[in-house]
């Protein structure tokens, strides 16, 4: 039973690894290749876009997958409205790996908004010196705030304009709270910005806030596509692939 992962997250490296150990299963990890030095899960492993969601159809067909498992960013919408489409149009099962949003926790001095234009405007009313740790994808919506500093995080430098003050930290998580804690102290930072991403691989840095007493805005999610089957754990996708591969007779 081939089963196609569209990864990039830590839970589809975890999920690509037990299930290989799984009988009867054929894992193919697919990586979209925005990240330059990916870090690769065990087992066969493509790299790039499909075509759109006539490509990912065309592509499962040809490969004879058995069911798909999305378990991209919860940011990635293009590819998670790409998967659904594609298992619609062929009759493929699939399941989103959805990991649960971050929980607002007491002391927490969120804003949550819609998405990055709304972030940006709320976080020129927050704060001077921001931290901005929503990848490299999307800082250029800040590009036009000219009154505020920016420490800007991620894996890869970001593309297309930047704000004018600012500074880059290269670096690839898990973050522990003395470090986030020190950089918040060190730069001065009084307002962060993120994404919710859920996990805890970045999740310290919304306790270091929580304890400089700094305000933090959250980007909400982009809603999962209509009718697609999600769960919370890597667990979870291994009973769902059991389930179907005990439909097909394996």
């Amino acid at each position: 039973m081939r089963i196609l992962i569209l990864g990039g997250t830590r839970e589809a490296r975890d999920l690509a690894r037990i299930a290989s150990g799984e009988r009867g299963f054929e894992i193919v990890s697919s990586l979209a290749g925005r990240v330059r030095a990916p870090l690769l899960p065990e087992g066969a492993v493509r790299v790039g876009g499909f075509g759109g969601a006539e490509g990912l159809r065309a592509w499962v067909a040809d490969n004879d997958v058995a069911a798909v498992v999305d378990a991209t960013h919860p940011f990635a919408a293009a590819i998670s409205a790409n998967a659904a489409a594609a298992a619609r149009d062929s009759g493929v099962p699939l399941v989103r790996l959805w990991r649960p949003n971050w929980p607002q926790r007491p002391g927490d001095q969120w804003v949550r908004v819609p998405d990055l234009v709304a972030a940006a405007e709320a976080a020129a009313t927050l704060g001077e010196r921001v931290f901005l740790t929503i990848g490299r994808q999307g800082v250029d919506t800040f590009a036009g705030q000219e009154r505020q500093w920016f420490l800007i995080r991620a894996i890869d430098p970001p593309a297309g304009p930047l704000p004018p003050r600012h500074e880059i930290i290269l670096a690839r998580g898990p973050f522990a709270l003395a470090d986030e804690s020190r950089l918040i102290a060190e730069y001065g930072i009084d307002v962060l910005v993120t994404k919710d991403s859920g996990g805890d691989q970045t999740e310290a840095k919304l306790a270091a806030a929580r304890e400089a007493g700094i305000p933090v805005v959250v980007i909400d999610r982009p809603p999962l596509p209509e009718g697609v089957e999600a769960v919370e754990t890597v667990a979870q996708v291994i009973d769902w692939l059991s389930e179907k591969r005990i439909d097909r007779g394996g």
